[in-house]
């Protein structure tokens, strides 16, 4: 059921003005002066489902876009030794002729397994952590997201959807675009019923 309607409105691709930002403003700011010329070494930490995917993803392709060098390493606690050795050479490149760089890991620098001269370098930046969203910053993400397509939505609508689909801003956002399509396709306003009455359609077509 859940998989139907997202295939109906996959999740745009991660930016760094589409991240969902709560309490980390601070990272995407610290990415932004990165590719602006500012500190270029940005090493962003927490657990999963704090956004450190989206803002490394959304850092390569606005470097790209932008026609920088930049490279990035997410989940860096989890590289091999030769691995670290290539990250360690990359970045030191990176130093050299000017490129940015941003890594990733659910612990800062210093309390990573890795070896010592690649810890020194990915602490050798910016450093911030990263926290997970809370419900309300959820809550109002939703409400933003709803606004900027003209859509009003009530708290009921919402807490069913942070009850009932995965809770990644990723998974949620493409759950109400989804809803909003079946909405212009019904040519109905955006309720909960009508939420409810999608997914029951979705979970026959699926049977």
């Amino acid at each position: 059921m859940q998989q139907l309607l997202l295939e109906l409105a996959p999740p745009p691709p991660p930016t760094l003005e589409n991240f969902s930002r709560g309490r980390n403003g601070a990272a995407v700011e610290a990415l932004r002066e990165a590719l602006a010329g500012g500190e270029r070494f940005v090493f962003l930490w927490g657990p999963g489902g704090s956004g450190k995917t989206h803002l490394l993803r959304a850092f390569s392709a606005a470097g790209a876009a932008a026609g920088l060098e930049v490279a990035t390493a997410d989940d860096a606690d989890r590289l091999g030794e030769a691995a670290q050795v290539a990250l360690f050479d990359r970045c030191n490149h990176l130093r050299a002729s000017g490129g940015a760089f941003a890594a990733s890991a659910g612990a800062p620098p210093a309390q990573l397994a890795l070896r010592p001269d690649l810890r020194s370098r990915l602490a050798s930046g910016i450093v911030l952590q990263l926290r997970p969203l809370s419900d309300a910053d959820k809550a109002a993400a939703l409400h933003a997201h709803a606004a900027a397509r003209g859509i009003a939505l009530d708290g009921e609508l919402i807490r069913y959807l942070l009850t009932h689909f995965d809770r990644d801003m990723g998974t949620q956002i493409a759950a109400l675009d989804a809803l909003d399509r079946y909405s212009l396709q019904r040519k109905r306003p955006i309720t909960l019923p009508l939420l409810k009455e999608a997914l029951g359609l979705l979970d026959a077509a699926k049977r």
